[in-house]
């Protein structure tokens, strides 16, 4: 039973999310404001936003003949739409659209938990709040900013979708060092392994070197010693030789001298 809930809840939100999306006006990015007006070409819109935008439409087209009430586009599709003398308040109602909102909000508020206050306003309309974002200059800023203000031909873009999106660049920038680092980290040890593995070389070289010329000591002072006892047996030999010599030319002087 629980399963069943548990998707029954998942499958609840994927809708409410869907039609959320539904209920977004291209001006303000939020749910519609009621009353919601629907331009001929069947877009909708709040109509303090479609004010909004014909308000400075309007200050354009001063000094030239306009009709009676104005005109401006549709920020969906750049459809031209034309006002009667009653200006947005002569567009009809979307009642339909508005009926929807007021379901969607008594369920939104029974499932999901109320937004936290203190979402930042912009700084040249107070009452506005900051709600995207200005690919070309790099700040967040308002919609108002974007449909008259100073980002009005600006690239812009929806401020979770840049939030969620620089997120992903920072994840994947984290990623790529955590990578990186990684490699670093496998170079540092091979390196470390190959100096351990030289200075092993080095001493069992050096330890070879040192046996190899302690042989060759031995072996010298082997010979050395060898040479040492033949010198000094020749060097005995020779001096006992000379020495009878001495002894028979001396005993030979002797007796000549007595006779």
């Amino acid at each position: 039973m629980s399963l069943w809930m548990e998707y029954g809840s998942f499958h609840r939100d994927q809708t409410m999310d869907s039609l959320e999306r539904q209920l977004i006006c291209p001006i303000c990015l939020e749910v519609f404001t009621k009353p919601v007006v629907i331009l001929p070409c069947q877009h909708n819109l709040c109509r303090k936003c479609a004010n909004d935008i014909f308000q400075p439409s309007l200050f354009q087209a001063r000094g030239t003949t306009v009709g009676a009430g104005g005109r401006f586009r549709c920020p969906s599709c750049r459809h031209e739409v034309v006002l009667d003398r009653h200006g947005v308040y002569g567009l009809q109602r979307n009642l339909l659209v508005e009926n929807i909102i007021d379901i969607y909000k008594q369920e939104s508020s029974s499932t999901r938990p109320l937004p936290k206050p203190g979402q930042p306003t912009c700084e040249e309309h107070e009452d506005e709040k900051v709600n995207i974002y200005c690919i070309s200059c790099s700040v967040p800023t308002c919609s108002l900013c974007k449909v008259f203000g100073s980002h009005k031909e600006c690239e812009v873009a929806p401020l979770p979708d840049v939030y969620k999106e620089q997120k992903s660049e920072l994840s994947d920038g984290i990623a790529a060092l955590v990578s990186a680092n990684d490699r670093v980290q496998a170079f540092i040890h091979r390196l470390e392994g190959t100096n351990k593995n030289i200075e092993e070389n080095c001493k069992t070289q050096k330890q070879l070197l040192s046996e190899k010329f302690d042989r060759m000591y031995a072996i010298l002072e082997e010979r050395k010693k060898i040479m040492m006892q033949r010198i000094t047996y020749e060097q005995e030999e020779k001096t006992s030789k000379t020495g009878s010599w001495i002894h028979h030319f001396g005993l030979h002087h002797f007796v000549c001298c007595c006779g």
